[in-house]
């Protein structure tokens, strides 16, 4: 029950109100919330009269809605092949696609850690049944976890397990509830929750975790967008990022 009420409560942060004037669209990948909610914050401040609203969800389901028709000026995804789809579908423009930032993947259990994981190879203790991981299918998370883990010789003990995420901050909340045994999130992620999870490996993965941002492409984009994504890039934007435990790319 505590799963579906979070879901429910996800869905409506989710939700893509109209542009107008004046206003900025940032679609981006729910791993960005809390660095963007802030870089939102700074650029506002240097720039009065613009408003910058953000929207955050797994990469595939937000580019989902992009190309559905939901109203975005840019749109940042945490793997490149969220990315790969919105060129392919010609939802961004390819000419603005840049990477601004790198993570990693990061095995945590809840604080109190019950189960003894100390790393991936307890997940085969007999007592370890519940393990949580983005949806590869969907969620860029789940996809740098399972090569990871098909790297590690690790996946089938982990699928045989699966709690299925739609995104990295439903994993996380999973974990930090104690409703799995571990899960895997980023370390931004981690870092954010640092009293209610712990985190007892970083799992390599077999590509880097980088993050690419591109301009949406769609008639009536709002003008201050290249700015917003110029800041990012910006000393100043890759500040804020590194706070929240982004590296650059």
């Amino acid at each position: 029950m505590k799963i579906r009420t979070w879901v429910a409560a996800c869905a409506l942060t989710c939700v893509v109100m109209p542009a107008v004037a004046g206003e900025v669209l940032v679609s981006a990948a729910a791993s960005l919330t809390n660095a963007f909610k802030e870089l939102a914050t700074q650029y506002e401040a240097a720039h009065p009269g613009t408003k910058v609203l953000t929207t955050f969800g797994s990469s595939d389901v937000v580019l989902r809605q992009i190309t559905e028709g939901a109203p975005a000026d840019v749109f940042a995804s945490a793997d490149q092949k969220a990315m790969d789809k919105a060129v392919a579908a010609k939802a961004v423009d390819p000419a603005t696609r840049v990477n601004f930032a790198r993570n990693e993947v990061v095995l945590v259990v809840p604080a109190d850690n019950p189960r003894g994981i100390a790393s991936l190879a307890d997940l085969k203790k007999p007592g370890v049944t519940r393990i949580a991981l983005g949806n590869p299918e969907s969620v860029p998370v789940g996809r740098y976890t399972q090569a990871a883990l098909e790297k590690a010789g690790a996946w089938d003990t982990v699928k045989a397990h699966q709690i299925l995420g739609q995104n990295v901050r439903q994993v996380l909340s999973y974990v930090e509830r104690g409703e799995v045994d571990a899960g895997f999130v980023y370390a931004t992620d981690a870092a954010i929750m640092k009293d209610k999870v712990k985190v007892v490996q970083a799992v390599e993965t077999p590509t880097p975790v980088s993050y690419p941002i591109a301009l949406v492409q769609r008639d009536g984009r709002a003008p201050e967008a290249a700015g917003f994504l110029k800041f990012l890039l910006s000393a100043d934007g890759q500040a804020v990022l590194a706070r929240y435990g982004f590296v650059k790319p």
